[in-house]
């Protein structure tokens, strides 16, 4: 006999792993279980129940799948396509996952530091009331956009020039928290002040938004800490899965063929266009960089020459200056000096009729 007996009340169970049985084949334990637990929400008191349920969903499967054996079903090209399909991305993602699940997980120091450079989210984390506008971008029309935020005192003010210049816009409201937001936004939406309007250009298109309100609602480290080692856990295995198929994909022989060859050839030469554009561009700021950087470096180097003429001229101009002061008291010593002597050489009456014709002379004055 299958399984072990074992005595439940008055009635004798057998303790198997089997389920149920449809005609030959058997629906398993381990079957109903798996499709309980990707059912969400299934309270513990009421797990038996659940268990029921979908065993007997699984017995109207077998016996749905039974009928369309009989009738050849599994071999309609649609049919066997479709279960091959279903193979491939099964086994695809068994493999990706596998991938991504040798990973370690990130060390206290690594999320200390997202928690740090990532104030938005936590230590400065507000909640947005926000006002929307999603406009289509075309050529012009940022700065025109920009004039009119900057004299706008209202949103629908903003919206009445939209449709008075017939653009075409979608309008949105709603409150969100920080981590709702894209990461990307956020630090822009963060630097606004309550009522503010400010234009940000995305991939999607011009974006107004309005800060209607904003609540400061903080996250410590320790209540961040297990939504941070997810999200770089998360982060790490998406970047492990692009890696291992880039890598698969450089050792694989590819070939498109028919119409694909035309579309791919077409994607890859927009493609190369694309990427010697923005490489141009690259190129073309980091050399307006290094122009600048050197402009800077002259300017400063011509103040500093300047300083240096300005500082030195000023040093020869007060030693000029102390020179003749020097002299003049040089020349005024020189000429009491002189002055002394001839009074001592002098005879004493003429030194006495000297200072009466000095006295006479002061009088005159």
């Amino acid at each position: 006999m299958q399984g072990l007996e074992r005595l439940v009340g008055q009635k004798r169970v057998v303790a198997t792993q089997v389920a149920a049985r449809v005609n030959a084949e058997e629906i398993t334990v381990s079957q109903v279980n798996s499709v309980l637990s990707r059912t969400p929400n299934i309270p513990p008191e009421t797990a038996g129940k659940a268990k029921l349920e979908i065993l007997g969903k699984l017995i109207d499967q077998h016996l749905a799948k039974q009928a369309a054996i009989e009738k050849k079903l599994d071999r309609t090209p649609a049919i066997v396509q479709a279960i091959e399909a279903s193979r491939s991305e099964i086994l695809a993602r068994a493999y990706l996952q596998q991938i991504a699940a040798n990973q370690t997980k990130p060390s206290p120091e690594t999320i200390s530091k997202y928690y740090a450079e990532h104030p938005e989210l936590f230590a400065e984390r507000r909640i947005y009331s926000l006002e929307e506008l999603l406009v289509q971008q075309a050529d012009g029309l940022t700065p025109k956009l920009q004039t009119q935020i900057a004299k706008a005192k209202s949103l629908q003010e903003i919206v009445g020039w939209l449709k008075s210049q017939n653009i075409k816009f979608a309008a949105n409201s709603g409150v969100r928290p920080a981590e709702a937001l894209p990461l990307d936004l956020l630090p822009k939406l963060q630097a606004m002040k309550d009522g503010e309007i400010k234009l940000i250009e995305t991939a999607g298109g011009l974006q107004i938004f309005r800060l209607a309100a904003s609540k400061a609602a903080p996250v410590d480290q320790a209540t961040a800490t297990p939504r941070i080692e997810q999200f770089l856990i998360n982060r790490s295995a998406t970047e492990i899965v692009a890696a291992e198929i880039k890598r698969l994909k450089d050792k694989a022989d590819i070939a498109y063929m028919g119409e694909f060859a035309e579309s791919t050839e077409a994607a890859e030469a927009k493609a190369k266009a694309a990427s010697e554009a923005a490489a141009k561009a690259k190129a073309q700021a980091a050399e307006k960089t290094k122009t600048d950087a050197e402009a800077q470096v002259r300017a400063e180097e011509l103040s500093k020459t300047r300083k240096a003429a300005e500082a030195k001229a000023q040093a020869e101009s007060a030693a000029q200056i102390e020179d003749a002061a020097k002299a003049r008291r040089a020349a005024e010593a020189k000429a009491r000096a002189d002055e002394e002597a001839r009074a001592k050489a002098a005879p004493k009456g003429t030194s006495l009729q000297q200072e009466n014709i000095e006295k006479g002379l002061r009088g005159i004055k």
